[in-house]
């Protein structure tokens, strides 16, 4: 996983962290059974449900692994302390898009909720990290993937 130090998180992005935390926990507690299963079944090196249990227990520690540690050191961003001065994870933004000569309204969000179809952006992606710091006025200039950006910031509003 990249660099969680940086991760600037919503709160929703932190109860979907901890909804995982707990579904994890009890995943945990089914492979262990699984594992127990398999066991029973005779000679493990040849135990396919055995090999896959063990897998999936991997998969699973090593997940959980990554969310106790992202809830750890995340900044989670408490919206009632939002402002409209500047772009922030939490607040909605709309902008002039310069090239094509329309309005967009972006949503910026921690990356759990990232839905680029809803115009749901995290604050790592190409255009989010441009937006945010941003004030109404700015033009800001983002390196995606299609080329390069340039947005005209309107409007900063709360979500």
């Amino acid at each position: 996983m990249e660099n969680e130090q940086s991760r600037i998180l919503t709160m929703t992005d932190k109860a979907n962290l901890e909804k995982e935390l707990e579904e994890l926990h009890i995943a945990k507690q089914d492979v262990a059974e699984e594992i127990k299963i398999a066991r029973g079944h005779g000679d493990l090196s040849e135990n396919a449900e055995y090999t896959e249990a063990k897998n999936n227990e991997a998969r699973i520690y090593g997940r959980l692994a990554e969310v106790e540690e992202l809830l750890k050191t995340a900044t989670f961003v408490d919206d009632s302390k939002l402002s409209t001065d500047v772009v922030n994870v939490g607040t909605v933004v709309r902008v002039f898009d310069m090239e094509y000569e329309e309005e967009d309204t972006y949503t910026i969000v921690g990356f759990t909720e990232s839905d680029p179809m809803k115009l749901f952006i995290s604050a790592e992606s190409p255009i989010g990290r441009a937006l945010v710091g941003a004030h109404v006025g700015d033009v800001v200039e983002a390196n995606t993937p299609g080329g390069i950006l340039k947005l005209k910031v309107l409007e900063i509003k709360l979500r």
